[in-house]
């Protein structure tokens, strides 16, 4: 067994050039006694943009914190790069190359930028350089010195972002990354996600900003009452708009 596998816990690690990055497959999810998720079924191929859309309480959240081990029970088969990662310790999940952005940010306050990109541990090889990310994200250079607590929003979203991509994440999950942001921040991350797609990164995006989604993604994935109900590609999407926004209550 590789030292990888030893310390993931899975016995056949890949990184191959394979289709197939994630696939999710008669999830379901549990918080104690309350079923949230009832059989996701999605999957998502090396270096594409998909988006899990829907209404607040659709599941969306709770698909990515399922994924990343995070809720308190999961049945069905989750396959990250052809390893079933189910019963994979939370804590070992980033070392299969997944990066994980939460809603919540959570930037270290009495740290400074710097000091916020530096603490994860880099789990895999191929992780982006400090300069990388000073190049992608300038704003967090010319704040390199400064504490958390003295960042605007959209600056400790670029900083969440850019934490996860020095670990050697391939594939990233983002939940509601341009909520209560202004709309030239919102269109500096777009930006962003184009060049991390032209680096090969493998993105799902939880959105409710449907507008920010929409000329990213390869597929919009709908999610409602804890299943995915819709899939609607970029090609489909002109002559579908009307009855996505139906379905989103845009």
């Amino acid at each position: 067994m590789n030292q990888l596998a030893e310390q993931t816990g899975v016995t056949h690690y890949r990184d191959h050039d394979g289709a197939e990055m994630l696939r999710v497959s008669d999830l379901h999810a549990f918080y104690g006694e309350s079923h949230i998720l009832h059989g996701v079924d999605f999957e998502v191929r090396r270096g594409e943009l998909v988006t899990l859309l829907g209404r607040n309480g659709a599941g969306r959240s709770t698909t990515l914190k399922s994924i990343m081990n995070m809720v308190g029970r999961r049945t069905g088969s989750i396959m990250i790069n052809g390893n079933e990662t189910l019963d994979v310790k939370p804590h070992r999940i980033p070392r299969l190359g997944v990066g994980y952005c939460p809603e919540e940010r959570g930037i270290f306050a009495s740290l400074d930028v710097e000091e916020n990109l530096l603490l994860p541990p880099t789990v895999r090889s191929g992780g982006m350089s400090i300069d990388d990310i000073y190049a992608m994200f300038p704003n967090l250079y010319e704040r390199r010195r400064s504490q958390g607590t003295r960042l605007s929003g959209g600056e400790q979203q670029m900083l969440a972002m850019a934490r996860i991509l020095r670990t050697g994440a391939r594939l990233l999950l983002l939940d509601e990354i341009t909520e209560g942001l202004a709309p030239v921040i919102v269109q500096a991350l777009g930006e962003v996600l184009v060049k991390l797609k032209e680096r090969g990164m493998t993105i799902v995006l939880v959105e409710q900003n449907f507008r920010f989604a929409a000329p990213l993604a390869d597929r919009h994935y709908v999610m409602e009452h804890g299943r995915i109900i819709e899939e609607i590609s970029a090609a489909e999407l002109p002559s579908r708009r009307e009855h996505l926004h139906s379905l989103l209550g845009v």
